[in-house]
């Protein structure tokens, strides 16, 4: 019978073609490169956190308002420290006058001056990115220069700009980390080079093909490099590892196919878990989860690609330096570990569980908040410095807008009175409570003559343009009867006279001029930013935290209030509004989040394991894990934004499963040859290197983030990942093998075979060719290139080169991971 040639599978197949055609994936990448660095620039960053609300919230439909029908002018508190009062009166004198400030509040009430420290409220004259505004608020900062100087504006501040540098440094510090774990991690000093080169060719990827989302928030932006860092570099590590076991016996160019063609199953089945986490995020109301989801799903599939497409030919390219550079282990092993697991099996495992409800109802008293301006960050900006400088001298102030139907001024002269009576509330502004002249204010109703007298109009002209009015409004009665005695709002009459000046209708002569302009110049600003042709904002400073019961029962009145006037299409829009639709959508998320999460997770294992207990063990320590992360700020009392909880919840639980995978994966195998007790010693050592990498580089990039972002949500998040994988690497590596070893019945008990197709069994006898994987009984005498482990004795001959030695169990195991014999053919 003829010779037949081995079946390929179809990861051979693929592999076969990467490696080959390695030049052409290397020009198609740099061209990929050269496009991404300028497609990078085209999505949009949105740094208002509140779009990603529900569209059907209060909050989101008052914001959506506003920014159609209002101009937001710049403001500042200027707060100068160690002054007389004296001296803040000529300060006061010197920021009014600079060119582009509109208006100073400054007085000598406990407000604005207290124990040597005095704060301005500086209004801008024009709005807040306006270059003008900018301007005269570097010359402010320049006049007092000389001053204990602090000052809390929105002006002139980048986020963006100020994240991107943040994240530059972090990311710079964070791969001097992850060169020195990979270097205490390779066998080969040459890997780390290969590693890092797929890594930023995946992280290129990833940022240049975010355009395809149009807007992504600041928080995926910022984070979206370092935690694809952290969570996939493990793909590209099991390539690397593969490749350098088959390099031992083969050429670099079959052994790199090899590599290849068992990891895309192995790396695809690994990065499962990780998108399942971040898959959750996306079925949350509040969407900045799906965001977040889709950014960082995509770096996780461009991380595969760029491990299973670039990486390979980069293994050709660098080998011979791989061979050069070989180095001996350089991690320990943990063999205590393991011993100390069986040791306390019967002990730990139930010390573990009293942890885990203890664990549970701490972390259910999380004090949360959907705030982040009081949240205060390991660093802090001078912005955020002087916000704090600020309220701990004077105290905040919780800002709240009411943005109702245009045009019934008694309406909104009733809500101003109410609001003005209550203590809750310090100030209000409205038109209807806007003074233009002592005892006079905008929307007060004038006849002619009150008018001219009012600005010294002469009564023909104010006659000629009331009568002007009437017309335009079609009130022809008015005419007809009369206009002594016809009243008009002066808001309204101001309008009308700045709109008949404008189109030449009218004309007045200069010192008539002169005394109009003054009230024009206030007429504009207050109608850009109080009223618009449908709604008009009237605005509430409230003596209240942003975050409070007695905040959110005040809102309530305030709802109230507003409602004896207007019965729909009305808004309350501030911070606390904010917060309490924030905390409305957290519960459902949260529960959500940690149900698919977990299911997600749940399934992937329960295909690979086989098992139905196993899953629940290993979601079990992750889980508990996650709840003692979230127990650290109860114990402390310290507020934990709510977003930081639901993002750091999916990515714990599907990136910090992995480790718990990995030693169970292990333990699996080592079962089959030696007892339990010693399996999990061996599967310990074994798996420790790849939870070191993995881990350390997690809660690097977490801890990084934490304490050198200035950004309240991205540090709070950062330093959730950071410190909840720690606790996830403690558990795993301390209390999962114990649980393992006692729950190994269960395991057992609850296993599942999955109908497969059972591979042809060969017998043959006499002379035979035998070409493919193997495994069975042999009785004869072999002539072959052999690769692979005999179970038995060994006596043979063997050529110049070959090598014999035991095979220690970690090598076993690898073995045993290819057991099948697909493929394989027979000759006689």
């Amino acid at each position: 019978m003829g010779k037949k040639k081995a079946k390929r599978s179809i990861f051979e197949k693929i592999a076969t073609f990467v490696v080959d055609k390695r030049k052409l994936f290397f020009f198609i990448y740099i061209a990929a490169a050269i496009f991404c660095v300028f497609s990078m620039n085209w999505v949009s960053v949105e740094n208002d956190i509140t779009t990603y609300l529900p569209e059907d919230t209060e909050t989101r439909k008052g914001i959506v308002a506003m920014n159609e029908n209002f101009v937001t002018f710049g403001t500042a508190r200027v707060m100068v420290s160690n002054v007389t009062y004296d001296t803040a009166l000529e300060l006061y004198d010197e920021i009014l006058a600079v060119e582009g400030v509109d208006m100073v509040t400054f007085d000598d009430s406990d407000s604005h001056y207290r124990s040597a420290a005095a704060l301005y409220d500086v209004s801008f004259a024009d709005s807040v990115n306006d270059p003008a505004t900018i301007e005269a608020l570097h010359e402010i900062r320049s006049k007092l220069s000389g001053y204990d100087t602090y000052v809390d504006t929105t002006v002139g501040v980048d986020l963006n700009a100020m994240l991107d540098n943040e994240m530059s440094t972090i990311l710079v510090v964070a791969v001097i980390i992850i060169v020195v774990v990979l270097t205490l991690t390779s066998r080969a000093y040459a890997e780390v080079p290969v590693l890092l080169i797929t890594f930023c060719a995946a992280a290129l990827l990833n940022a240049g093909t975010n355009f395809i989302f149009d807007r992504i928030s600041f928080i995926s932006d910022s984070v979206a490099i370092v935690l694809q860092l952290a969570l996939a570099i493990d793909y590209a590590i099991i390539l690397c590892h593969r490749f350098s076991d088959e390099h031992e016996t083969k050429a670099a160019r079959e052994a790199c196919i090899a590599a290849l063609s068992k990891s895309i199953p192995e790396v695809t089945a690994s990065s499962l878990t990780t998108i399942c986490g971040l898959a959750a995020l996306a079925f949350m109301q509040f969407s900045i989860g799906a965001d977040m989801a889709m950014v960082l799903i995509k770096s996780i599939i461009m991380s595969l690609l760029s491990v299973f497409t670039l990486m390979p030919g980069l293994l050709m390219l660098f080998s011979p330096m791989i061979d050069r550079t070989k180095h001996r282990k350089l991690l320990p092993n943990v063999t205590l570990l393991g011993k100390f697991a069986v040791v306390v099996r019967r002990v730990l495992p139930f010390l573990f569980v009293i942890l885990l409800v203890g664990a549970f109802w701490f972390s259910s008293k999380c004090p949360y908040c959907y705030s982040f301006n009081d949240l205060k960050t390991a660093k802090m900006s001078e912005q955020q410095e002087a916000y704090f400088k600020i309220k701990d001298t004077f105290g905040s102030s919780n800002m709240v807008a009411l943005v109702v139907p245009s045009g019934n001024y008694a309406a909104e002269q009733e809500i101003m009175d109410e609001l003005e009576s209550r203590p809750e509330v310090t100030s209000a502004l409205g038109l209807s409570n806007i003074e233009i002249m002592e005892g006079f204010r905008l929307t007060d109703s004038m006849n002619p003559r009150q008018l001219s007298e009012l600005i010294g109009l002469d009564f023909e002209v104010a006659q000629m343009l009331y009568g002007a009015y009437a017309v335009e409004h079609n009130q022809y009665g008015e005419l007809l009867s009369g206009l002594d005695e016809y009243s008009v709002p002066l808001f309204d009459m101001f309008v009308f006279l700045k709109e008949e000046l404008e189109a030449r209708n009218i004309t007045l002569d200069g010192e008539g001029m002169e005394s109009m302009g003054e009230m024009l110049g206030m007429l504009e600003k207050a109608q850009m930013q109080l009223q618009s042709e449908k709604y008009s904002r009237m605005i509430a400073y409230l003596d209240l935290p942003e975050e409070s019961p007695e905040t959110f029962a005040f809102l309530d009145e305030i709802r109230q209030i507003i409602g004896e006037h207007y019965a729909d299409d009305y808004y309350v829009v501030g911070n606390s509004t904010s917060s309490r639709d924030l905390s409305s959508s957290f519960v459902k998320d949260n529960l959500m989040i940690s149900i698919l999460s977990a299911l997600f997770v749940i399934v992937v294992l329960l295909f690979t394991f086989r098992s139905v207990g196993l899953p629940v063990l290993l979601i079990l320590v992750i889980q508990g894990s996650i709840w003692i992360n979230f127990s650290i700020p109860a114990l402390m009392n310290q507020p934990l934004y709510f977003l930081g909880y639901l993002i750091v919840n999916a990515i714990q639980m599907g990136a910090n499963i992995d480790y718990a995978i990995v030693i169970s994966s292990h333990y699996q195998e080592y079962k089959k040859s030696m007892p339990h007790k010693k399996a999990i010693v061996h599967a310990l050592n074994s798996a420790f290197p790849t939870v070191f990498t993995s881990g350390s580089m997690m809660a690097a990039a977490g801890l990084l983030i934490g304490n050198m972002s200035t950004q309240p949500v991205v540090s709070i998040m950062g330093m959730c990942i950071g410190r909840g994988t720690i606790i996830s690497i403690i558990l795993v590596l301390c209390v999962l093998p114990s649980i393992l070893v006692l729950g190994d019945s269960i395991i057992d008990r609850t296993s599942f075979k999955m109908k497969k197709i059972e591979l042809p069994v060969k017998s043959a006898s006499g002379t035979v060719r035998v070409q493919g994987h193997v495994r069975g009984y042999i009785s004869g005498v072999v002539d072959a290139d052999f690769d692979g482990i005999i179970h038995g004795q060994f006596n043979a001959a063997m050529s110049t080169g070959g090598q014999l030695e035991e095979q220690n169990p970690d090598e076993e195991n690898e073995a045993a991971l290819s057991d099948s014999s697909e493929g394989g053919d027979l000759d006689e």
